[in-house]
């Protein structure tokens, strides 16, 4: 994983591991963002928790847009983005690579 860069107080980007969900293994795949960028977000997202402590994002990844929510791995551990099946494939995108991503953060 790259170093995330926040480049004002909404977006992030930084380069992390597509990895697959264990307990789903068909359906979901995530990258996790950088833990240093962790209580950037908390800070954005204010105090209005949503379901799960999730913060809506606008992702980019290559030329795929979408809006979708970033959402912490645990209590206390960082957030994960959840990569959908379009993404990758259009991307070329398997578990195990680098992937780019550009996030964000939604009002």
């Amino acid at each position: 994983m790259t170093d995330a860069v926040l480049q004002d107080d909404l977006t992030i980007e930084f380069t992390a591991a597509l990895w697959r969900w264990a307990a789903r293994r068909d359906l979901w795949t995530f990258v996790t963002l950088p833990p240093q960028v962790r209580d950037d977000v908390r800070e954005v997202a204010g105090d209005v928790p949503r379901g799960w402590g999730a913060v809506r994002v606008q992702a980019r990844i290559g030329l795929s847009t979408w809006r979708t929510s970033i959402f912490p791995q645990d209590a206390t551990g960082p957030y994960v983005l959840p990569v959908k099946r379009s993404v990758r494939e259009a991307n070329g995108l398997g578990v195990g690579d680098p992937v780019a991503v550009g996030l964000q953060l939604l009002p």
